[in-house]
């Protein structure tokens, strides 16, 4: 496996007055902003951030799916990256107040 962790953020964009879109809310700033906080902890050599397009779970977004793990997070907010960084990616712990419940096992 070339990464421990592979996290994705919801970037979809939709026209106006379409369904809500991640994109909207704050996209392409989580992207940097998990980036960021991924390289600050020397995470990098092993994870990896990326924008992705479309989940289709788009009322629970801004959306986050951290794989092998297949942990989807829901209505993620730039205060969260840190705490998702710190708990899921290096703890290995989900951040169960942001998961979203349907995709649970």
């Amino acid at each position: 496996m070339l990464y421990q962790k592979h996290i994705f953020i919801c970037n979809n964009e939709r026209k106006a007055g379409e369904r809500i879109s991640c994109g909207d809310q704050y996209g392409l700033e989580l992207v940097a902003a998990f980036k960021k906080e991924i390289k600050n902890r020397n995470l990098n050599v092993n994870m990896r951030a990326q924008r992705t397009g479309c989940i289709d779970i788009c009322e629970d977004g801004p959306n986050v799916v951290i794989y092998p793990e297949a942990v989807f997070y829901g209505k993620v907010q730039l205060a969260d990256v840190a705490e998702i960084v710190e708990s899921h990616l290096q703890n290995n712990i989900p951040v169960e107040r942001l998961r979203i419940k349907k995709f649970t096992r």
